[in-house]
């Protein structure tokens, strides 16, 4: 493919100092060195980035001895994590697609080391182009030079991002047999980013919807609580169930979003979730006014209770730990009292009760499920402000 060096308008001073350091520390040593993926990307898009991932032709047990802080994890996928502070920076080396030979060849070595880890077709260090065109979409195959203010773009994504296009690197379907989070990830990333998906693609996540059910459930969880970390998770939730991936992969939410009543329901405490000021790094914040909005809307269905507890366990591999939460905090709204009936009890009866552990929580689910004003819920939160800093 064609290598294309531009200068890029991007959000230079939104450049984490720390991950500009890393670059500099690796190309002062002689290593082609960039930030890849999606912190260029949101940085093109004028969105701030969360993460800077770097990629470089250092090797690395080459990048730990140029850089402090260092160390090298995994072991197929060998990368580097590199701390500053309380933040970590992953340092990958350039990757390609393996060829048969290589594989047979690892697998060969992996025997002779009595090592039960799978030869996979990642492990195969590459040149910058190698690595762009093995990755998902073309607006996340883009590099950038801190130090040079140079863009590098092998796979068109600066075109795709002023058109505001998610396109596929390759042939959609078979990209998405490779890997179906993909399709999920298309979804999160439209609606994130307020793009379009390309029509072919488009059209390969519907007819490949099925292959998202071959996909492990860790990762499909984790893009779950990725879409209800969107600014508007609701248009999203609605395109996962237009194309046909949620009778797959959330089979316990068909008989919601089959019902337009009951559909209406549940998203409309979706809708919610920033309203609520969730910590969005808590999974359990993210999932109970989810879960509340499912029982809500699955009032009166003759299967709710299996259908329930297929979706906290087996789609959404909630945890015991975290069902009880849940859970614990739904029981709770119904035990909540007006706020006259609160001050007329003792003291040791208020504090017994501000004590309880997931009284945070029911106060957040209460106040999204319309039975606490927002008058009540800040009188609540006023009172655990008290019990726990009375500086407050």
């Amino acid at each position: 493919m064609l290598e294309i060096k531009q200068k890029p308008r991007l959000h230079a001073s939104w450049i984490d100092p720390n991950a500009k350091e890393i670059v500099q520390a690796l190309q002062r040593s002689g290593f082609t060195t960039y930030l890849v993926g999606g912190c260029v990307r949101d940085l093109l898009a004028g969105i701030h980035p969360k993460d800077f991932d770097i990629a470089t032709n250092a090797e690395p047990n080459q990048v730990k001895r140029k850089v402090w802080g260092s160390y090298v994890i995994g072991r197929r996928f060998r990368l580097v994590l590199v701390k500053r502070g309380d933040q970590q920076y992953e340092v990958a080396t350039f990757r390609r697609e393996g060829t048969q030979e290589d594989l047979d060849t690892l697998q060969q070595n992996a025997e002779a080391e009595e090592n039960d880890a799978p030869a996979s077709a990642d492990n195969f260090f590459g040149t910058p182009e190698q690595d762009a065109i093995r990755r998902d979409f073309t607006i996340n195959a883009l590099f950038y030079d801190p130090i040079k203010d140079e863009l590098i773009d092998y796979c068109h994504g600066m075109k795709d991002i002023e058109s505001r296009t998610l396109r596929m690197i390759g042939d959609p379907a078979e990209r998405i047999k490779e890997d179906p989070i993909r399709s999920l990830r298309a979804i999160r990333l439209t609606h994130k980013l307020g793009f379009q998906i390309e029509p072919t693609l488009r059209q390969a996540i519907h007819d490949n919807a099925a292959e998202v059910a071959r996909s492990v459930l860790p990762r499909r969880r984790e893009e779950y609580l990725k879409f209800l970390r969107l600014k508007d998770p609701v248009p999203a939730w609605m395109e996962m169930y237009d194309l046909g991936l949620i009778e797959h992969c959330l089979p316990s939410l068909v008989p919601v979003f089959s019902d337009p009543e009951r559909r209406d329901v549940f998203l409309s405490y979706i809708q919610r979730l920033n309203e609520i000021c969730v910590d969005t790094g808590q999974p359990t914040q993210l999932l109970a006014p989810f879960v509340l909005g499912y029982i809500r809307a699955m009032d009166g269905h003759p299967q709710f209770k299996t259908l329930l507890e297929s979706l906290l366990k087996d789609e959404l591999m909630m945890f015991k730990a975290e069902q009880a939460v849940v859970m614990g905090a739904i029981d709770l709204m119904s035990q909540l009292p007006d706020t006259e009936s609160f001050l007329r009890r003792g003291h040791r009866r208020q504090v017994a009760f501000l004590r309880n552990e997931m009284l945070p929580m029911t106060l957040r689910m209460a106040k999204v499920d319309c039975l606490i004003s927002g008058a009540q819920y800040s009188f609540w939160v006023s009172q655990l402000n008290r019990l726990f800093d009375p500086q407050a």
